[in-house]
């Protein structure tokens, strides 16, 4: 038996890590979700469970896992029980594939990019099965538009995808981004505007993989309740909930990968932006303080967020002081990893905010008639391009 080492651990941590973190993650992205919400429209949101609502995630994580587990009497148990567990087990295995920095990948394989998009359309399965398993009629319509909405709008992403890896010409996750680093541009602005028009074809169909506003059609409440999921509640009902927040996480990293340069800050090559490099544990050690500060100006007689912001910026500053050479690449390749990340996640909450859902007849009209097309004529430019430069 060969000897345990660091490294050949350090997969396995880094995957309990992601397990882990991911669920209480997802939990406060919604919680940002709702009070980005409540602040366009000019209320609270949150506010009741802990400080300034932030305990909320947790709240509803326990009322979740409280609640009763209803199953109507006519359904296809064994289906509608591992329907769920199908979407949320795939979402997070291509957590596995996605490189969050130089030193942060979990499995770095040859065809990376296929593998996450193949993760993803059996993700697919999960939603398809639980509507088609419940034996009502909702959420059998919610599956039957998920299933042509998400085959269609595969197709886009799988055009906006070949795009970069033209470009790249590797399916390796890792090798993408040195490509970029190589290139000293963003693939974003690859062949340009060809590679802008790329990035925005993967955007549209990104929201509509992941069942985002104004492209919710599979749920479209005010048509079908809740569509594949209304016959679900409790656990069963978050795990789709889980899911669909780390689907988008997911392709939100795909774009950061394949579009904005991975975990590179921004102009990596211009020498005066250099101070950009202390700009992830400056930027975190301020983010930090000032979240702390302002915990304890809205709730000064809670001796006990005192002490935890204390210890928290006290961690920061030996981290930073001390530590710094050991774990400076990975810290800032994280950073500017999630960073770009979030931006894009804020996108998808603006746009869920500020435009109307489509008809059905107008979301497929937009795939086949305007998006692939346009899809397979940027490709075909691309490669032009590419020829011509070459």
């Amino acid at each position: 038996m060969p000897p345990i080492t660091l490294a050949a651990l350090k997969p396995y941590i880094m995957m309990v890590l992601i397990v882990g973190i991911g669920p209480l993650g997802v939990g406060y992205l919604v919680l940002l979700e709702r009070k980005l919400m409540a602040d366009m429209q000019a209320r609270l949101g949150p506010m009741r469970v802990g400080p300034q609502g932030l305990l909320q995630p947790i709240a509803d994580a326990v009322k979740l896992l409280l609640k009763e587990d209803v199953i109507p009497g006519m359904v296809d148990k064994w289906v509608f029980w591992l329907a769920p567990c199908v979407t949320v087990t795939t979402a997070l295995a291509a957590f596995s594939l996605v490189p969050f920095s130089s030193d942060f990948v979990i499995t770095d394989v040859n065809i990376g990019v296929l593998a996450i998009l193949a993760l993803s359309s059996v993700g697919v399965l999960g939603i398809i099965l639980g509507g088609w398993a419940a034996n009502s009629h909702y959420p059998l319509l919610g599956s039957l538009r998920a299933t042509a909405q998400m085959v269609s709008y595969e197709v886009v992403m799988g055009f906006a995808v070949v795009a970069v890896l033209l470009m790249a010409g590797s399916l390796s996750m890792v090798e993408i981004v040195k490509a970029q680093a190589e290139s000293h541009r963003w693939f974003l602005f690859g062949a340009f505007p060809f590679g802008l028009i790329a990035f925005f074809m993967y955007y549209v169909a990104a929201m509509a993989e992941t069942n985002r506003s104004p492209f919710d059609l599979p749920e479209a409440e005010s048509e079908l309740v809740a569509g594949f999921m209304t016959e679900y509640s409790g656990f069963r009902w978050a795990l789709y909930f889980l899911a669909e927040y780390c689907n988008i996480i997911v392709v939100c990293s795909l774009a950061v990968t394949l579009f904005l340069g991975g975990w590179l800050r921004p102009f990596p090559s211009v020498t005066w932006l250099g101070w950009l490099d202390y700009a992830a544990p400056v930027g975190s050690f301020l983010l930090a303080g000032g979240l702390s500060l302002y915990l304890v100006k809205r709730q000064p007689r809670a001796f006990d967020q005192i002490v935890l912001a204390a210890v928290g910026l006290a961690l920061l500053a030996v981290a930073g002081l001390f530590a710094w050479p050991a774990f400076n690449a990975l810290f800032r390749g994280v950073f500017w990893f999630m960073a770009k990340i979030m931006v894009l996640v804020y996108s998808f909450m603006w746009v869920r905010f500020t435009f109307p859902r489509y008809r059905y007849d107008q979301l497929m009209r937009l795939g086949w008639r305007v998006m692939i097309p346009l899809g397979i004529v940027n490709v075909i430019a691309i490669g032009i391009v590419l020829v011509l430069k070459g």
